[in-house]
C-alpha cells in the first residue's frame, strides 16, 4: 500500500500536467452577459434593457409593432437595446443579430417598417453618443431602447435560456460574436 500511494500521486500529477495544456489550447467560450449589462462589439457597448412578449391588442405594444398577429404556436418578442460609443472616434453599429436557443435554433429579426420610431437601425455612432438618440421617442419611451423584433415558436421558448447573439460589423478586426442572455 505504501508503494501504491506515491505511484497514484505521480500518475495524478502526470495526468494533470497533460490535461492543463490541452485545456488551454481550446478556444475559451465566454459566458453570456445578463440583460441590463453591456457587452462590447467593435468598440461599441450594447445593452439590452428589456425583452418582452408583445401583445398587439395592448395599446403600448401596438405602438411597437402594428401586426399582423403572430401565427398560431408562436409569439413576437421585442428586444429593446441601447448602443453607446464611449470612444473618441465614430464607430458603426452592427447589423448581425440572432436569438439562439440552448439547442442551437436561430431566429433572425423581422424587418420593421421605416416609419417605426422604435426600430433598430444600424448606423454610425458619433464619439460619446448613444442610440437611440437623445430625446427621440425610443429613448424617451418606457423601454429606453431601440427594438429588434423576433417571431419565436412557443416550443423554442422551452429551450431557455435564450441568448441574443451580436455579430461583428463586416470588415472589422473582431471576429467573435458576443451574447446577452435574455430574460424571457
Amino acid at each position: 500500500m505504501t508503494t501504491r500511494l506515491p505511484r497514484l500521486v505521480a500518475l495524478s500529477l502526470l495526468a494533470l500536467a497533460v490535461a492543463l495544456p490541452l485545456g488551454a489550447c481550446s478556444k475559451r467560450r465566454e459566458l453570456p452577459a445578463r440583460e441590463g449589462l453591456g457587452v462590447e462589439v467593435d468598440g461599441l457597448a450594447y445593452t439590452v434593457f428589456i425583452t418582452r412578449e408583445l401583445n398587439l391588442r395592448d395599446p403600448e405594444d401596438k405602438a411597437y409593432f402594428q401586426g399582423p398577429d403572430a401565427p398560431p404556436g408562436s409569439a413576437y418578442y421585442g428586444v429593446f437595446l441601447q448602443v453607446c460609443n464611449e470612444t473618441d472616434r465614430t464607430r458603426y453599429a452592427v447589423r448581425s443579430f440572432d436569438v439562439v436557443t440552448t439547442r442551437g435554433e436561430r431566429f433572425s429579426p423581422i424587418p420593421l417598417d421605416g416609419s417605426n420610431p422604435f426600430r433598430y437601425t444600424p448606423q454610425a455612432v458619433a464619439p460619446h453618443r448613444c442610440l437611440p438618440t437623445l430625446n427621440s421617442i425610443a429613448q424617451q419611451g418606457p423601454t429606453n431602447g431601440m427594438m429588434l423584433l423576433f417571431r419565436i415558436p412557443n416550443s423554442a421558448i422551452e429551450n431557455r435560456p435564450l441568448d441574443l447573439e451580436i455579430g461583428p460589423t463586416p470588415g472589422q478586426r473582431t471576429p467573435d460574436t458576443r451574447r446577452i442572455e435574455l430574460d424571457i
